[in-house]
C-alpha cells in the first residue's frame, strides 16, 4: 500500500521507518528538508507539501508536534484538503478531542475520513514497534487501517466518535506526568531524610508505589544523571494543558490535573521546552536542596 507520512519527527521518523522495513512505499515530508532526505534515501519519495503527499497517496498519516500544526497541516492553504487522491487521513499527533472533532468535520467535507489515532511509548516505543495506539473513527476506515498501525505497536480500538482517541490519549499522559512528578517528590523528600535514591527506587518498584516513571525513567534517565529518556518537557507540559482544558469542558474534577499543570509549567518556565521531561526532577531538586542520583 502507498502510503503518505508528515512529520518526522522523533517520533515520526521511526514510525515512518517501521513503515519502510515492513515493505510498504511511501511519500514523505517534513518541514526540515533533511529529514525527508534521510527517509528518502531508504526508497520513499519525497514531497513538497502536505497537499503534495495527499495528491500521491490514498492514506496519509501525520506525526506533528501542536494542535495549531496539525490543524495546519490538515486544512490549510497546501494542506491536505487540498490533495486529489487522499481518502483518509490519520492522525498520529495528539491533539485534544476539539481539535480532532473540527478536523473531522472540515474534511468530511471534501469526503476525506479523518481517523484520529495517538500514540503512547516514547521514542523507545516507537523504533521498537511496541507503542500504544489509540484509534477512533468509523469501523469500516478504521479496519482498513489497523494492520498499518499495528506495524507501530499494539492497536486499541476505543470507539467511532471524533475525538475519543484523543480523550484516551490525554489520560493515559495526564497519569504519566503525574507519575514523574510525584515520584520527583517522594525520592527528593527520601534523599534529604538521608536515604539513597537507588535503593528507594529498588523499593518502590517492588512495592505499590511502582509506577512508569520508577519502574523506566528514573533508573534509564534520572539515577545516571543524564535526563535523557527523549520526550520534551514543552510536549507534556502540552498535554497536561489539553488534558486541563477536556476536564475543564466536560464538568469533572480537576485539582490534582491542575497541580500537576503547575509543576510542569514551573518545569518548563525555569528549564526551558527542549529540556527533556525528566528535568522535572532538577526543579524539585532545586527546592529540596538535595541531588538525586548521581556519583
Amino acid at each position: 500500500m502507498e502510503i503518505g507520512f508528515i512529520g518526522l519527527g522523533n517520533m515520526g521518523a521511526p514510525m515512518a521507518r517501521r513503515l519502510i522495513d515492513a515493505g510498504h512505499k511511501l511519500v514523505v515530508c517534513d518541514v526540515r528538508t533533511e529529514a525527508a532526505l534521510a527517509l528518502g534515501a531508504l526508497g520513499a519519495e519525497v514531497a513538497t507539501s502536505p497537499q503534495d503527499v495527499a495528491d500521491r497517496a490514498e492514506t496519509v498519516m501525520a506525526s506533528l508536534p501542536s494542535p495549531a500544526v496539525a490543524k495546519e497541516v490538515a486544512l490549510g492553504t497546501g494542506g491536505v484538503i487540498e490533495g486529489k487522491r487522499i481518502r483518509r487521513f490519520v492522525d498520529l499527533s495528539t491533539t485534544g478531542s476539539r481539535v480532532a472533532a473540527e478536523i473531522f468535520a472540515a474534511l468530511a467535507k471534501r469526503r476525506i475520513v479523518q481517523i484520529d489515532s495517538p500514540v503512547s511509548g516514547g521514542v523507545a516505543g516507537a523504533r521498537k514497534g511496541t507503542l500504544a495506539v489509540m484509534v477512533s473513527g468509523p469501523p469500516d476506515d478504521v479496519a482498513a487501517v489497523k494492520d498499518l498501525l499495528g506495524i507501530f505497536g499494539r492497536v486499541f480500538v476505543v470507539g467511532e466518535k471524533p475525538g475519543m482517541a484523543q480523550t484516551m490519549k490525554l489520560a493515559n499522559n495526564f497519569l504519566s506526568a503525574t507519575a514523574m512528578a510525584a515520584t520527583a517528590e517522594a525520592v527528593a523528600m527520601g534523599v534529604k531524610a538521608g536515604l539513597d535514591a537507588a535503593v528507594m527506587i529498588d523499593v518502590i518498584n517492588a512495592g505499590s508505589g511502582r509506577t512508569t516513571a520508577s519502574d523506566g525513567k528514573f533508573p534509564q534517565a534520572v539515577l545516571p544523571r543524564s535526563f535523557d529518556y527523549g520526550f520534551a518537557t514543552a510536549l507534556m507540559l502540552k498535554d497536561v494543558r489539553l488534558c486541563a482544558e477536556e476536564a475543564r469542558a466536560l464538568g469533572v474534577p480537576d485539582k490534582i490535573i491542575r497541580a500537576v499543570l503547575d509543576q510542569w509549567e514551573i518545569t518548563n518556565s525555569e528549564y526551558g521546552g527542549e529540556s527533556d521531561f525528566t528535568t522535572i526532577v532538577k526543579m524539585v531538586e532545586n527546592r529540596a536542596g538535595v541531588i538525586i542520583g548521581g556519583k
